[in-house]
């Protein structure tokens, strides 16, 4: 400064207002920023439909004790973004994913199936049933085969009133493989009812479609499965990975269901 301007650097400090040890103070980072910003940009890498905010819940999983702050200062710096999306058609459901109609209270209460369809990598078609807890939002079951239908729902939900017991309500589309009798006479043997959707209204079904866009979003529209068996696994472990250890903003940030999580190692803090 005192080069520049032919000036001294106590006349300039005094014009400026500005203290004259700030000229001669070398400026630090916090001596684990190097080490932060590697964990934010392989999480950014690994998870790369996740913003800041999920990036921050994972590093606190992991062991960092960071605020959301931090990691949106280093997230900005270091040029992350999540990559722009094609804009969708407006839905009528809630911000939470809730249809209006039936609402869930409790988990166990509403579980709601639909199917989606993919191709693997030589062109032919499989279809997939997921089946959630609309209260958890935890994903029950991703069933993966080249052709499903009301015989497999069936089994389905079987597996799963066996473990969990049944619900109060199983929500669904009009597909004929939810209206087929024999789905609706099981599930009304159960205990459980039918709550089926307008026709022409996806929104109704909001959780379930939700799930399914992450889905597709996360992981089915950046990976190429060369097989059935190569997807079931590969799924597989998404499924416990979104159950488990992704954030969800819904449920603060926390995954559906935490209590399943399997200890991480806890790195320590550089102070």
């Amino acid at each position: 400064m005192r080069q520049a301007l032919g000036i001294s650097e106590r006349r300039a400090c005094r014009t400026l207002g500005q203290h004259r040890s700030t000229q001669r103070k070398v400026p630090r980072g916090r001596p684990d920023e190097e080490r932060l910003t590697e964990d934010i940009i392989e999480l950014a890498r690994q998870y790369g439909r996740y913003g800041y905010r999920p990036v921050t819940a994972l590093l606190n999983q992991s062991g960092w004790h960071v605020n959301h702050k931090r990691v949106e200062r280093i997230w900005k710096r270091e040029g992350l973004k999540v990559p722009p999306k094609q804009k969708k058609k407006s839905r009528l459901w809630l911000n939470d994913g809730s249809c209006i109609r039936l609402r869930p209270e409790r988990p166990n209460h509403v579980w709601s199936y639909d199917f989606m369809q993919d191709r693997t990598a030589d062109g032919r078609t499989y279809r997939i049933l997921n089946i959630i807890d609309e209260f958890t939002r935890e994903a029950l079951m991703i069933r993966i085969d080249r052709k499903l239908n009301s015989t497999d729902v069936l089994d389905a939900l079987t597996d799963l009133f066996i473990l969990r017991g049944p619900p109060d309500y199983i929500r669904s589309d009009n597909g004929p493989e939810f209206v087929a009798q024999k789905v609706r006479d099981w599930i009304a043997a159960v205990g459980a009812k039918a709550a089926f959707i307008e026709p022409g209204s996806p929104w109704e079904n909001g959780y379930c479609e939700s799930f399914n866009a992450r889905f597709r979003d996360e992981l089915l529209n950046g990976e190429l499965f060369y097989s059935i068996k190569e997807a079931r696994i590969i799924i597989e472990d998404w499924r416990r990975h979104y159950n488990t250890v992704r954030p969800h903003s819904a449920l603060g940030y926390r995954p559906p269901a935490p209590e399943s999580i399997v200890q991480m190692d806890q790195r320590p803090v550089m102070h």
